[in-house]
């Protein structure tokens, strides 16, 4: 597999803010990845930069506990080059913010707690090329096993109008709605039992069909400005207006269910897509199609200050996916756990550029 056309070649010394970053953090996050990929490999990105380019560094990171920050700065200039990320035609590089939300929730249903997170339902199949039927969206990786045959599978709307109720798949119920629905956008959550006890969930699987983001469709309606779109003002919205949650819910028709996911360390986020856990304002969700998990990305964006109050360049790495990260400059950027990170994510929307850290293998290996 060639490297895509798309990157373009770099020195360190082109990349904004590379040398006043502090990189310790990083690393750590990166070894985390380099452990991982012993029990299982990622898959290579269709932008070309394989998997196993990665061995050499991946190596020596096992082999090492932690650097400081000038050691992990020489630990990925040795081992790396950078590359600019071109974004498609016509659109700039953009980078949004994720976090584990904080809730409490019950383990039984009451009267305050109603509204489930489901497991993963047994008629859910994964689906691909070689199982999809004729004639089914081809975007769709899931669907459900009926004896006629494999159908789409039911969406936000059906279920929650109680498609799969009464199968035992309820992990713990929630008051409210939005918490659970935002819980679905982030993909995980920390639940404070009512028992006194806490739980982390995190995906496990998807109904399948599209996401679309409630603040685009509220924008569409006229009811927020598209500038003024962020997760608290979805939140204060359906606040002021509980009556149509329903109406604007269901027309994301993509539906999440979870697993339990314990993580030893509480300074981490939840376990995700790369089967590490998150780094908060080191971890970085791509779109897995084009490009590789455990690829370090040096991400400038300098209008954004919502990190640590000035312009974010700082080196992230790929370590989770998602519905709504498409491209190859787009990036959604962890922002750690519980309000005060909620309070980061929610407002972060803005134009970034993205300098992907190739494995120097792969460049070697690819010279004629």
């Amino acid at each position: 597999m060639a490297l895509s056309p798309r990157l373009k070649h770099k020195s360190f010394g082109d990349l904004p803010g590379w040398y006043e970053d502090e990189k310790a953090s990083a690393f750590e996050a990166f070894r985390r990845s380099a452990l991982q990929a012993l029990k299982k490999p990622y898959r290579s990105g269709a932008l070309g930069i394989a998997f196993q380019a990665f061995e050499p560094a991946y190596a020596e990171a096992r082999s090492i506990d932690a650097l400081d920050g000038p050691a992990a700065r020489a630990f990925f200039e040795r081992h790396f080059t950078p590359m600019l990320v071109e974004p498609e035609p016509g659109v700039a590089g953009l980078v949004t913010g994720f976090y584990e939300p904080e809730v409490e929730a019950s383990a039984e249903k009451t009267g305050d707690f109603t509204v489930p997170l489901l497991s993963r339902p047994p008629d859910l199949i994964d689906i691909d090329d070689a199982n999809r039927p004729a004639g089914m969206d081809p975007y769709l990786a899931f669907a459900r096993k009926t004896p006629e045959g494999l159908i789409e599978y039911f969406d936000r709307g059906a279920i929650e109008r109680g498609a799969l109720a009464d199968q035992g798949l309820e992990i713990a119920w929630l008051r409210h709605k939005v918490d659970a629905f935002f819980i679905h956008v982030q993909g995980a959550a920390r639940l404070h039992m009512t028992d006194g006890g806490m739980r982390r969930v995190t995906y496990v699987a998807k109904s399948g069909q599209r996401f679309s983001g409630p603040g685009r469709i509220l924008a569409d309606l006229g009811e927020i400005p598209l500038e003024q779109v962020t997760m608290q003002s979805i939140r204060a919205w359906f606040r002021d207006n509980p009556h149509r949650i329903d109406e604007i819910l269901w027309q994301n028709r993509s539906y999440i269910f979870f697993r339990d996911a314990p993580v030893d360390d509480d300074g981490l986020g939840p376990i995700a897509a790369a089967k590490v856990p998150l780094t908060p304002g080191r971890s970085v969700a791509v779109d897995r199609l084009l490009h590789t998990f455990g690829t370090p990305f040096h991400i400038s964006a300098p209008r954004l200050a919502a990190f640590d109050a000035k312009p974010f360049q700082r080196l992230m790495i790929a370590q989770d996916t998602g519905s709504a990260i498409v491209g190859a400059a787009r990036g959604d950027l962890f922002a750690g756990s519980g309000e005060a990170a909620g309070e980061i994510a929610g407002v972060v929307r803005h134009q970034a550029e993205f300098f992907a850290l190739v494995p120097n293998r792969l460049l070697r290996d690819s010279r004629p």
